[in-house]
């Protein structure tokens, strides 16, 4: 068997290892247009504010692991066309500028996605800089080391956790986003309307509903100016959203209207011998039963894992995703899964919710935190549709638990009699998330 594997990040590396190791026999190689592999992006902002202070840690494989395994990795190679009918492949070596061509009988996609890039006037201007991959990451931390002025563009994970690291590096900090709050698409505005006004507090500019029309400067970037106001940045930062990388196989196999190539619970594209996994695919959303694009880590290791199990025969089914993510900023511990109020109602469920408020120990325990709990639940069935947790407590694995009782179907009424431990170290005799099915049923 001859395998192709077109991108190495995340879901290319967890494929390209479960293929190896299932078929040591296997022909694999490797064609990444980068000089690594694995590079967990998610731990950019860590690195930029210093408290990743080896950035090898940010990788956990490499080409020489890989090639350990038996396979070959071909870096620095960009594949620019692929056949497939003919299963044929034609690449470029990007040191040598050789094009050459390959067959394959199975082929990976695991391409990822790259950040969204508008067409903004002056956007070419120097210290405009993307967050994405780890030579991005460098230049950041560079340029950094001479700005004063700061501005990031778009409120989401990345951005907001970039927010908190140049804050932390004692620069001046503007946030920037078209929509009216922050991390709109994972929290509700009980939870973002928290770590706006902490944001505040630091003295972080917050420019919301606000959209940027234009940036100034000579050589490089002095000012960003929006719809409602104008800001002056010596580094500026997009972080805007993603875009899925799919452009090879447009129109020869399935994909949602973005890109997001579609597969089965198998990892199979509508195309025979074509495999996909990570952020180029859709991924089941459980909460609303449809395809989704959700561009996240755990969703990438599990779709190039189960790609490595199902490249020979259907073997292990994905049983989809909640699309369950966790953020730490400043004092507080945050984690959402499956659906926000605000979402459910935008695609049409009629769900209602319930909200506590509880200390995380036994207020005779020296010490204890407040915990807002969120949980959204389907208004006839009573099914868990979504939660959200904050805290200056780590309450944060909480949401897993959600995230299990989402993908099961349980009901909020189910949620009230889960067989949780108690201990005073850690929480009360009733859990809060006990607690929330309880006074839902009220």
């Amino acid at each position: 068997m001859k395998v192709a594997v077109v991108g190495c990040t995340h879901a290319g590396t967890a494929a390209v290892t479960n293929i190896a190791t299932r078929y040591p026999e296997a022909d694999i190689t490797v064609y990444e247009r980068n000089d690594n592999v694995s590079f967990l992006s998610c731990g950019i902002a860590l690195y930029v504010g210093g408290v990743v202070k080896d950035p090898k840690g940010l990788f956990y494989s490499s080409p020489e692991k890989l090639e350990e395994m038996g396979v070959t990795m071909k870096m620095k190679h960009e594949v620019l066309d692929i056949d497939s009918i003919n299963n044929r492949i034609r690449v470029k070596n990007l040191n040598t500028k050789e094009v050459f061509e390959d067959d394959y009988d199975k082929l990976v996609m695991a391409t990822g996605s790259w950040p969204i890039i508008p067409p903004i006037e002056g956007i070419q201007l120097n210290n405009i800089l993307l967050s994405k991959n780890y030579t991005q990451a460098n230049t950041i931390i560079e340029r950094a080391k001479e700005a004063k002025r700061v501005t990031v563009i778009g409120a989401g994970y990345i951005g907001v956790e970039l927010v908190e690291a140049f804050q932390k590096y004692g620069k001046e900090v503007t946030l920037i986003d078209g929509e009216n709050r922050i991390l709109s698409k994972y929290l509700d505005p009980e939870f973002t309307n928290i770590i706006e006004e902490d944001f505040k507090t630091r003295g972080i500019r917050l420019a919301l509903n606000e959209t940027v029309t234009r940036f100034e400067g000579e050589e490089h970037v002095s000012k960003v100016v929006t719809t409602r106001g104008e800001y002056e940045a010596d580094l500026v930062i997009l972080s805007v959203g993603f875009r899925p990388n799919t452009d090879l196989l447009k129109g020869q196999v399935e994909m949602m209207p973005n890109g997001a190539i579609i597969v089965d619970e198998y990892m199979r594209t509508s195309k025979e011998n074509i495999f996909a996994a990570g952020d180029s695919c859709a991924i089941q959303y459980n909460p609303t039963g449809e395809n989704a694009y959700i561009p996240l880590a755990t969703n990438a290791v599990r779709m190039g894992t189960l790609v490595g199990q199902n490249i020979m025969k259907p073997t292990i089914r994905y049983m989809g995703t909640q699309g369950t993510s966790g953020l730490h900023l400043f004092d507080h511990s945050m984690a959402s899964t499956g659906l926000t109020e605000k979402a459910a109602i935008s695609v049409g469920k009629h769900v209602r919710t319930i909200t506590i408020k509880e200390n995380n120990r036994p207020e005779f325990m020296p010490d204890y935190e407040v915990i807002t709990l969120k949980v959204v639940y389907e208004e006839d069935t009573r099914r868990i549709l979504g939660a959200q947790v904050i805290s200056k407590a780590d309450v944060t694995q909480s949401i897993n638990t959600l995230s299990v009782c989402i993908q099961n179907k349980m009901t909020i009424d189910e949620l009230g009699y889960i067989d949780f431990f108690f201990q005073p170290h850690f929480n009360k005799p009733w859990n809060f998330l006990n607690q929330a099915g309880l006074q839902a049923a009220l």
